[in-house]
C-alpha cells in the first residue's frame, strides 16, 4: 500500500467524481455505509458496474470494504471525505462556456 497526501490525493479524488456514477456513489456514501446491492438499485445501474466502479474507489484509496457476517459493506475511506463532499456541494461556479463544456471538459 502507498500513503499519499496534498495534490496526489486531491488528483485520485478529481479522477474518481471525474465519472458521474462514482460521483453519485460517494456522494451516496457521504451520509453512511451501504451494500453494494443497495448502491446499485438506489443508483438504477446494474451489479457489475456497481462492482467496477467500487473496485475503482477502493483503489483510489476513497472507500474501503469492511466485511459484514457474508456480505461487504462499502463506506468512505476517511470520515473527513464526507465533510469535504458536503462542503463542495455548496460551492458555486461561474463558468466560462468558450473554456469548459456542459460536462466539465475543458475545451481550451
Amino acid at each position: 500500500m502507498e500513503t499519499l497526501t496534498h495534490a496526489p490525493v486531491l488528483a485520485r479524488f478529481g479522477y474518481a467524481v471525474s465519472d458521474p456514477t462514482r460521483a453519485r456513489i460517494l456522494l451516496a456514501l457521504a451520509d453512511g455505509g451501504t451494500y453494494p446491492s443497495d448502491l446499485a438499485d438506489a443508483l438504477g445501474v446494474s451489479r457489475q458496474s456497481m462492482s467496477n466502479h467500487l473496485a475503482c474507489l477502493r483503489g483510489c484509496g476513497l472507500v474501503v470494504a469492511v466485511p459484514d457476517g457474508r456480505r461487504t459493506r462499502y463506506e468512505l475511506a476517511d470520515e473527513r471525505l464526507g465533510h469535504a463532499i458536503r462542503d463542495l456541494l455548496g460551492v458555486v461556479l461561474a463558468v466560462d462556456p468558450a473554456c469548459c463544456a456542459p460536462d466539465g471538459t475543458c475545451q481550451a
